[in-house]
C-alpha cells in the first residue's frame, strides 16, 4: 500500500537521467503572516504534467522485466501523452486511446510522440474498457495509471524533493483523480518520520474517490462531468481507496468556478499556466486561507484546452 524508501530512491536515480527536479518557490500573493504557502511547478516537466514521472519509471522497470511489443493505456490526455513519451524514449511503440471529447492539446501530444492516437467512447471508463480489449487481443502491456502498481513510484518523487526543499513543510496539497499520484506523493512524505497533512483535492462535479474516502468503501458516481479532465473519474477502484484511506488525512472538493480563478490567479501573479486538474490544489488552498504553517500546492498540469483559455482571455 505505501511505497518503500529503496523503490522512491531508485525511481529518484532513473529519473534524474532524463529531466530535474521540479522547482519548489513561495507564492508572495498567497502566503500570509500566519501561512506561508509554496507552489510545486509540474508544468516545467516534459509533456506539461507531472505524469511523466510515473509512466517513464513504470514502463522503464517493465521494459527491464522483459519483451514489450507494444503499450497500450486510456487516458482524458496527461497520462496518455506520458505513456507516449516514455514509449518514444524507450523504443517501444504506443497506441493510447482516449474519450472522443478529449482536449486537443493533449491529443496532439500524444501524436506529435508518434503513438497512434484511438479515440473511442464518450468518456474516459469508455476508453479504459476499450484499452483493455485490445490489449488483451493484441498482447500488448497495458499500463494503466490507476492499476500498475509502479506508477505511483514515479510521482512519490515529488514528494521526496519537497522534503528536501522545504523541510519544514506542514501540509501538502494534492489533486486527486485516479489516486496514482496522492498515493505516491503521501507515501514519499509518510517516510519523514513526523505530521504532514496530506490533503486530496477533487473536482465538486466528479466525487467519486471523495465518496469513496469519506465511506471507507467503493462509491461509484453515474458521471464526472467536470471541465477538469484530470478529475474526471467516476468508478474509484477498491485498492485505491483503501490506500487513500490509510494514507490521505483530508479530502476536500473545488468547484468549477474556483479552479477557473486559480487558473487565472496562477496566471496572472505566479506566471504558471495550469490547465483546471493542475490549478485544483491552488484552489482549494486558496479557501483555506485559515490554515496556520508551511503549505504546499502541487500545480500538476499546463495544458489547458483552447475554449477554457479563451474564456479566461489568456492568451
Amino acid at each position: 500500500m505505501m511505497i518503500d524508501a529503496t523503490t522512491i530512491d531508485e525511481a529518484r536515480a532513473l529519473l534524474a537521467r532524463h529531466f530535474a527536479p521540479t522547482p519548489l518557490v513561495r507564492s508572495e500573493s498567497l502566503s500570509s503572516a500566519s501561512q506561508a504557502v509554496h507552489l510545486k511547478n509540474e508544468t516545467v516537466l516534459p509533456t506539461g504534467s507531472f505524469k511523466v514521472r510515473g509512466a517513464v519509471y513504470a514502463l522503464s522497470a517493465n521494459v527491464a522485466r522483459g519483451d514489450i511489443r507494444e503499450v497500450v493505456t486510456a487516458s482524458t490526455g496527461n497520462h496518455g501523452a506520458a505513456v507516449a513519451f516514455a514509449a518514444q524514449l524507450l523504443g517501444v511503440p504506443a497506441r493510447i486511446f482516449l474519450p472522443r471529447n478529449a482536449n486537443p492539446v493533449k491529443a496532439s501530444r500524444i501524436r506529435e510522440l508518434g503513438a497512434t492516437l484511438v479515440e473511442e467512447g464518450s468518456d474516459l471508463s469508455d476508453a479504459i474498457d476499450a484499452a483493455a480489449v485490445y490489449a488483451e487481443r493484441a498482447g500488448a502491456f497495458l499500463l494503466q495509471d490507476a492499476q500498475d502498481p509502479d506508477i505511483p513510484a514515479g510521482p512519490a518523487t515529488i514528494g521526496a524533493e519537497i522534503l528536501e526543499q522545504l523541510p519544514s513543510v506542514a501540509a501538502v496539497y494534492v489533486p486527486m483523480g485516479d489516486t496514482a499520484l496522492i498515493r505516491g506523493v503521501a507515501s514519499a512524505l509518510k517516510l519523514a518520520g513526523r505530521q504532514i497533512r496530506i490533503v486530496g483535492v477533487v473536482a465538486a462535479s466528479a466525487p467519486a474517490y471523495f465518496l469513496s474516502w469519506r465511506a471507507g468503501a467503493v462509491v461509484e458516481t453515474d458521471s464526472a462531468d467536470t471541465i477538469a479532465d484530470g478529475l474526471a473519474v467516476s468508478r474509484p477502484l477498491a485498492p485505491n481507496v483503501a490506500a487513500i484511506r490509510r494514507l490521505v488525512d483530508e479530502v476536500v472538493s473545488v468547484s468549477e468556478g474556483e479552479m477557473l480563478n486559480a487558473i487565472a490567479l496562477l496566471n496572472s501573479r505566479e506566471a504558471i499556466r495550469a490547465e483546471p486538474s493542475g490549478a485544483a490544489a491552488v484552489a482549494a488552498l486558496v479557501r483555506d486561507r485559515g490554515r496556520v504553517g508551511t503549505c504546499v500546492a502541487l500545480v500538476t498540469g499546463g495544458n489547458i484546452s483552447p475554449d477554457i483559455a479563451r474564456r479566461l482571455g489568456l492568451s
